[in-house]
């Protein structure tokens, strides 16, 4: 296959130029336990490289294929490959390495290629070449097509020149926002938000709103505006509002998106923030730029749906998944380990069981620490039984490692240009629908350093469960029930919560929480939001003091008269 790496060469030669490389590696091993075959192998194919760097002009550079950092990790990386491959330690014809995959320093590297100093002096200049990069990047907000009837960027451009946004916005502000450009955007995404927001406002509190309104809703807008936000709002009541067009459950509401009035008047949520007296600034804080996170339930069923009507909006390069990796925990590690060194199945579960699931002033429990705490552990470690003492050793070596990748729950990406140009991409399939999905090989903690912005799809079991029984009652009576309809003060719910009969109501159902809404007797709505609060270590000391004081059998006092 000559002609085809030659013709390889040539196509990546055309394309990097002086920028492209032929790459030799020289692996050789005196270990009897590694692998024997690849150096000669690579001996062989290096004397091609080195003809065809000649003969094209290409210059050839050294390197080691790295998949551990220190040469005494061999050992460990050995037991990880029989993880991933399910082979034991002890099998002839498991996949080895040549344990000389460490990264090595430039002595090493010397020591390796005596005979070819040109070769290593290239190496260094690839070094040299390599550019400081960062993946920090401000917000990218995905543009919301806005109809041309309201207008246009190209309008407001010619309608806001840009001292008077300058003004508008502050000096500041606008050039934190990015410039003209992005601040006209922003602009018309910010008037459109208005207007859709005074449409929603109208219906939700009456066309004579109070002041008390007006300077909220004003004073959110202004918010949202000057931090850049206002495209973010608009998408996420766009695909809610597709939502419930396609007869998917959508929850009232959950987390600090509650305490905005702007949420409630796009119909994001079902819950007035002025009602019960919700901060906006627990959500969006002027003095604290940070991206708004509104995490939204639908149905379980419907979810899926949702998503497919957002790739199908803003394009399928344009919509991704979070990756998961899932890590080697210390129980796991070592019962992996254990289990490709043949370890009785009985021992591996003693040692395993032996970590405790906590310590005292040890914030993260790792196999060191608690070989360290439990005296049984410490014994194994140092054990004269070979066995069990490297089980111990290689576990505590390979703790931590990255193990699998899944799909976050329900973090998804939309991206204001193919997500592909900002962070790597692969794929997963859905473990239900097993379609392949595009996921970010970011994680969620990186991917807002990126500028990428996060929503939340969340799948609630319990919105099916309310969806399905509204449709059995209408099959088995006739009545159709509008959830939003019913009464905050319907006394024959707060019966059943009074009653305890809240099996299945999220954070309602546990035995304890049971017993003291019994106690209690709720009667509004309150008296609920207090009771979840309460329920929780720390305050739960509180709850007996808190029901006296609702029936009177205890005096309600108060530490300052503002309260």
């Amino acid at each position: 296959q000559i002609d085809e790496a030659e013709k390889a060469v040539q196509w990546f030669k055309g394309i990097f130029g002086d920028d492209y490389y032929i790459e030799l590696q020289r692996h050789k091993t005196d270990r009897p336990d590694a692998d024997q075959t690849t150096y000669p192998k690579q001996e062989k194919v290096n004397i091609e490289l080195l003809r065809i760097a000649e003969k094209y002009q290409i210059k050839a550079i050294a390197s080691n294929d790295v998949h551990f950092v220190n040469e005494e990790d061999a050992d460990a990386h050995d037991r990880l490959i029989c993880l991933s491959t399910g082979k034991d330690f002890d099998d002839p014809n498991r996949m080895r390495y040549t344990k000389q995959e460490w990264l090595k320093t430039t002595q090493e590297m010397n020591a390796i290629f005596p005979d070819h100093p040109q070769i290593l002096s290239n190496t260094l200049e690839v070094a040299d070449k390599v550019e400081f990069y960062s993946i920090d990047s401000p917000p990218m907000m995905p543009f919301y097509p806005i109809d041309d009837s309201f207008g246009t960027e190209e309008g407001y451009k010619a309608k806001y020149p840009e001292e008077e946004l300058k003004k508008e916005f502050g000096e500041n502000i606008f050039h934190r926002l990015g410039g003209y450009n992005k601040v006209v955007r922003i602009k018309l995404e910010a008037d459109y938000l208005t207007h859709l927001t005074l449409q929603g406002a109208r219906k939700r509190y009456g066309e004579n709103m109070s002041d008390d309104i007006k300077e909220r809703l004003d004073f959110e807008l202004n918010t949202i505006k000057n931090m850049g936000f206002p495209g973010y709002f608009l998408i996420v009541q766009d695909f809610i509002n597709a939502a419930r067009g396609m007869d998917v459950a959508v929850g009232p509401g959950r987390g600090s998106a509650a305490g905005s009035a702007v949420a409630y008047c796009l119909g994001i949520t079902d819950i007035d923030p002025l009602k019960y007296d919700l901060l906006f600034e627990r959500f969006l804080n002027p003095d604290r730029i940070s991206m708004p996170d509104i995490d939204i339930d639908f149905d379980d069923e419907g979810r899926g749906r949702v998503l497919r009507w957002v790739i199908d909006k803003y394009g399928s390069e344009k919509v991704a998944n979070i990756i998961t990796y899932g890590t080697m925990a210390t129980k796991s590690a070592i019962r992996d380990v254990a289990r490709v060194h043949k370890l009785p199945l009985s021992e591996s579960d003693r040692l395993a069981k032996l970590v405790p699931d906590r310590i005292p002033n040890v914030k993260k429990i790792t196999l060191g620490e608690a070989i360290k705490y439990v005296p049984e552990l410490n014994e194994a470690a140092n054990s004269s039984d070979p066995l069990i003492k490297n089980t111990l050793k290689y576990a505590r070596m390979l703790e931590g490692n990255v193990r699998s990748t899944g799909v976050h729950a329900c973090g998804v990406i939309i991206g204001q240009t193919d997500i592909s140009n900002v962070v790597p991409i692969s794929t997963a399939e859905d473990k239900e629908t097993k379609e392949k999905l595009l996921v970010t090989q970011y994680e969620g903690s990186v991917i807002e350093e990126t500028g990428l912005i996060k929503m939340d799809f969340l799948g609630l079991k319990t919105l099916s469960i309310i969806k399905d029984a509204v449709k059995n009652i209408q099959a088995t009576t006739g009545k159709k029930i509008d959830m939003s309809a019913i009464p905050m003060d319907d006394t024959k719910t707060y019966q059943l919560y009074s009653d305890g009969k809240t099996t299945g109501t999220f954070q309602f159902e546990s035995a304890g929480m049971q017993k003291y809404l019994k106690e209690l007797q709720p009667t509004k709505f309150e008296d609920l939001i207090a009771m979840n609060a309460l329920y929780r270590p720390g305050p739960m000391d509180y709850i007996p003091s808190f029901i006296a004081r609702k029936h009177g059998r205890e005096e309600i006092s108060y530490d300052i008269p503002v309260m």
